[in-house]
């Protein structure tokens, strides 16, 4: 009869996975956390950068599972960007998800509460998707922000008992172009429109030459983040890739 051994509590797994991992390369921390956590899902906006990801996930587990929001205020370029990468990669478990926008029938919410607008199209959506999940994949890296800067590989999703993966979390934004072209992986269309960083259409604008990247999101606010990632309870910037 097998002896019954506990499961390490969380905080200790996780602790173990960074410190075993703490030097490896994304697709090492990839394998390891396929391995690690049971059921885990890759969330991504197919956005400008996140074909990358995918394509490394893809490349470890051929049936990753992704999750993909459509909040319904998507570019039409994203949507179709969306379809063509899962064809090019061969993605065969897409999750898509669809906002329940019943309480903003003319899609003006935006327009009065950008806050609320994301929260009721995005992260209250992603909330309710991730509890089919022990933990997720995400696109966050380091440079994308000061409260980042010591990001690491594993995290615990805060308020919840799901492991967050940052496999990306020591790669620069050169070594994300270096990763698309080397590759060959396709280019989500706005970008050569001068769309570095992508979200839903009302809410994003062309960034001209010198501009900070995620300058033409919710421009002429004081918002840059749409709060799908928390840390200590604080919502935190996304970044372009998540």
């Amino acid at each position: 009869m097998p002896l019954d051994i506990p499961t390490p509590a969380l905080p200790v797994r996780v602790e173990a996975l960074n410190t075993a991992l703490k030097h490896h390369a994304a697709k090492d921390i990839l394998r390891r956390a396929f391995d690690a956590v049971p059921n885990l899902a890759l969330v991504s906006s197919f956005g400008a950068e996140s074909v990358a990801l995918l394509h490394l996930a893809a490349q470890v587990k051929a049936d990753v599972q992704v999750v993909f929001i459509d909040t319904m205020l998507l570019f039409p370029e994203t949507l179709s960007y969306q379809r063509e990468v899962a064809r090019h990669l061969g993605l065969r478990k897409v999750r898509v998800i669809r906002a329940d926008t019943s309480s903003d029938p003319d899609d003006t919410l935006h327009l009065r509460d950008a806050n609320a607008c994301c929260d009721l199209r995005k992260s209250r959506v992603l909330a309710a998707a991730l509890e089919d999940f022990d933990g997720w994949i995400t696109g966050r890296k380091r440079f994308q922000s000061g409260r980042r800067a010591d990001l690491p590989a594993f995290e615990i999703e805060d308020g919840t008992d799901r492991i967050k993966v940052n496999p990306l979390a020591h790669w620069s934004p050169q070594d994300v172009q270096d990763y698309m072209v080397e590759n060959r992986l396709p280019r989500h269309p706005l970008v050569a429109q001068g769309y570095p960083s992508i979200g839903c259409a009302p809410c994003t604008s062309p960034v001209a030459a010198g501009e900070d990247p995620r300058s033409g999101r919710w421009r002429g606010t004081d918002k840059d983040e749409c709060g799908i990632h928390f840390v200590k309870g604080k919502m935190e910037r996304t970044g372009a890739t998540t």
